[in-house]
């Protein structure tokens, strides 16, 4: 995936999860994507790049970064629990629908389960 492309796909599909909302809470170059005021999705460009940071478990976090080369520890994140992704081929569409669904459904376990706009078990799982 190109840059532009990166971006547009993240805005995209973080719009058709259920319960997101956009915020700006860094400025009008920081797109941030929250699930119930917690974030899951953060876009930028970096060094004119644009970039991705997504929520991931440490472990898949490590084994994403050591089999491609466009992951790395999230930009300016909590370098165990985030990854940024950068344009370059190494990261397909599906991998990267499932690298921001994962990183939803990593905040919605967090919350209460009467504030959880979805059952993350069966959406998981797509029922």
């Amino acid at each position: 995936m190109d840059g532009n492309d990166l971006h547009e796909r993240a805005a995209a599909w973080a719009q058709e999860l259920p319960g997101t909302e956009l915020t700006h809470p860094f400025g009008p170059d920081f797109d941030v994507w929250k699930i119930r005021g917690k974030m899951f999705l953060f876009l930028t460009v970096l060094d004119g790049e644009p970039i991705v940071d997504l929520k991931a478990e440490p472990l898949d976090s490590e084994a994403l970064r050591s089999t491609h080369q466009d992951i790395t520890p999230g930009w300016h994140m909590n370098k165990k629990h985030w990854i940024t992704v950068r344009p370059g081929g190494t990261v397909d569409a599906l991998l990267f629908y499932e690298l921001v669904t994962d990183s939803y459904l990593l905040v919605i376990e967090t919350l209460p389960k009467k504030k959880q706009p979805v059952d993350p078990q069966s959406f998981a799982r797509g029922n």
